[in-house]
């Protein structure tokens, strides 16, 4: 249904059974979906392509120009994969030829009121931001990661699968894989209780604990900690995820 309030590009693309509400309006170059639904005064603008089955609320602004003051009308674009829920006054923006041009949204994640995603940010799957969190120009976020209510990344993280990010929290360097972030920005443990409800067995969870003690806890050095974390992890594809996450680390880790 496609309300008769709605503005749309004559070059949109519209899949089969999208719902565009009242007063929405769509731009040129945009590509939505089958099954989407937009609810009343959505904007959607840019280079934006949508996979199917998103639901956008109300006063979302999806795929607008960046607020990097270096942009300067370059031709850069926003994709987004399925099944996302993007909730009240939630703000995603395009990515800049200073990167590579493109903020990427995977499928199956949860964007709650008044997010911000910048320009050229990269989210995986399943993963929640709650009300308020703000997203830098240029952060990675994996798969499976909740960022609770007001938390902050600055520009460059990265933020590495199943973590788990404090209400308040400010990210100021790489989060790894699994850790619990507190809301004072200091590591507390790993997300154990959410490698659970996924589906990690015991002996998994406790090899990842093992490997946060040899991280944090052992008095090594980053440096130190990967050696050691890979002489630990046999076969174990996790404590190998997260050693290859801290050596790769550009901004150092959250201490």
């Amino acid at each position: 249904m496609i309300h008769s309030t709605a503005i749309i590009h004559p070059s949109v693309k519209l899949g089969t059974n999208v719902s565009v509400g009242a007063f929405c309006l769509i731009g040129a170059d945009v590509s939505i979906g089958d099954n989407t639904v937009l609810e009343s005064h959505v904007v959607v603008k840019g280079k934006t392509t949508m996979g199917k089955g998103n639901h956008i609320y109300q006063f979302a602004s999806v795929g607008e120009d960046c607020q990097d003051k270096k942009y300067a009308g370059e031709p850069t674009e926003l994709i987004m994969g399925d099944n996302n829920i993007i909730r009240e006054s939630v703000t995603i923006h395009r990515g800049t030829v200073q990167d590579k041009g493109v903020t990427k949204i995977g499928s199956n994640n949860l964007l709650m009121c008044f997010v911000h995603v910048a320009h050229d940010c990269v989210i995986g799957d399943n993963s929640i931001l709650a009300t308020g969190a703000t997203l830098a120009g240029h952060v990675r976020i994996g798969n499976w990661v909740i960022m609770g209510g007001l938390t902050a990344a600055h520009q460059f993280c990265h933020i590495g699968d199943h973590s788990f990010i404090g209400g308040g929290a400010i990210v100021l360097a790489d989060v790894p894989p699994f850790v619990m972030l507190g809301n004072d920005s200091v590591p507390r443990g790993i997300n154990s209780e959410g490698l659970r409800r996924r589906g990690f067995d015991n002996e998994t969870i406790m090899q990842i604990k093992r490997s946060y003690k040899i991280l944090y806890r052992n008095g090594n050095r980053a440096i130190e900690a990967v050696e050691k974390l890979k002489e630990f992890a046999g076969d174990n594809q996790e404590v190998k995820q997260l050693a290859d996450f801290v050596a790769n680390s550009s901004r150092g880790i959250i201490r």
